[in-house]
C-alpha cells in the first residue's frame, strides 16, 4: 500500500526519536537471557522501523545536515532507497511542502502497531506521578518513556492516514516522470493537499498551541 509522507522536520524528528527506546528495550530484554514474546515484538518493530526509515523522503539529507535537524542513521541501515527530492507548487505558483508517496507493507505497519500496543500496556502498568517524566528525563532514567509512546502513536497515525487517491495518483505519476523536477497541483488537488496536511499537523502537534501554530506555518 502507498501512503503520503510529508517532507516535515516535525514528523521526521518524532519518527527518528523512536530508535533509541526501541533498541534500549530490546537490549534490556535480550540481556535477560530468555526469549520472550515482548522481545520478538520489539525486534520485529525495529526491523520495520528501519525499513520505513529507508523510504522516508530525503532522510539521507537530514543525516548529512542538509536540513535543520540532522539525525544519525541506524548502524544496521543499508544505502538509502527513498525518493529523490522534487519541488511542489500550488495552483498559483507558491511553493508547498512536498508530499512523497512511499510504499509500506501491512506487515511493517502491523509490527509497529503491535509494539505500540505493548508500550501502551507497559505505560499503564507504570503509573506516572506529577513531575516524574521531567525528573526521569533530566536524570537520564530509561523509564522516562511515556512521551515516547505518545510520539509513537502520532507517527503511526500519520502512516495510517488515508491519502486522497487522486492526489496520491498524481504524485506517484509525477515521481516516475519527473523524480527531481517540479510539480504543480491543479486547484482541486491542492484543496485535497491542504486538507491532508491539516490532518498531519493536527495528528503530530495537537495539544500544544504554540507547537501546533509553529508546525502549521510550515505548510500554510
Amino acid at each position: 500500500m502507498y501512503v503520503l509522507v510529508p517532507d516535515d522536520p516535525v514528523f521526521f524528528a518524532k519518527f527518528e526519536s523512536l530508535e533509541e527506546p526501541l533498541l534500549r528495550h530490546l537490549y534490556r530484554l535480550h540481556s535477560g537471557g530468555q526469549d520472550s514474546d515482548d522481545e520478538r515484538i520489539i525486534a520485529d518493530a525495529y526491523d520495520s522501523w528501519v525499513q520505513v526509515l529507508l523510504k522516508l523522503p530525503l532522510w539521507s539529507d537530514w543525516h548529512t545536515g542538509g536540513f535543520a535537524a540532522p539525525t544519525p542513521a541506524p548502524a544496521s541501515a543499508p544505502a538509502p532507497v527513498g525518493p529523490p527530492g522534487y519541488v511542489l507548487h500550488g495552483a498559483r505558483g507558491e511553493q508547498l511542502t512536498s508530499l512523497y508517496p512511499i510504499e509500506v507493507t501491512a506487515v511493517e505497519l502491523g509490527h509497529l502497531k503491535a509494539c505500540l500496543d505493548l508500550f501502551a500496556v507497559l505505560d499503564r502498568a507504570r503509573p506516572v506521578l506529577p513531575g516524574q517524566v521531567r525528573a526521569e528525563a533530566a536524570a537520564g532514567e530509561p523509564e522516562g518513556d511515556h512521551g515516547m509512546t505518545d510520539a509513537f502513536r502520532r507517527v503511526l497515525k500519520v502512516l495510517l492516514l488515508p491519502p486522497p487517491q487522486r492526489l496520491l495518483m498524481l504524485l506517484r505519476r509525477s515521481a516516475l516522470a519527473h523524480p527531481s523536477g517540479s510539480v504543480t497541483l491543479p486547484v482541486e488537488q491542492e484543496g485535497e493537499y491542504r486538507r491532508f496536511c491539516e490532518d498531519v499537523v493536527t495528528i503530530l502537534s495537537a495539544g500544544d498551541t504554540f507547537a501546533y501554530s509553529s508546525h502549521r506555518s510550515l505548510y500554510f
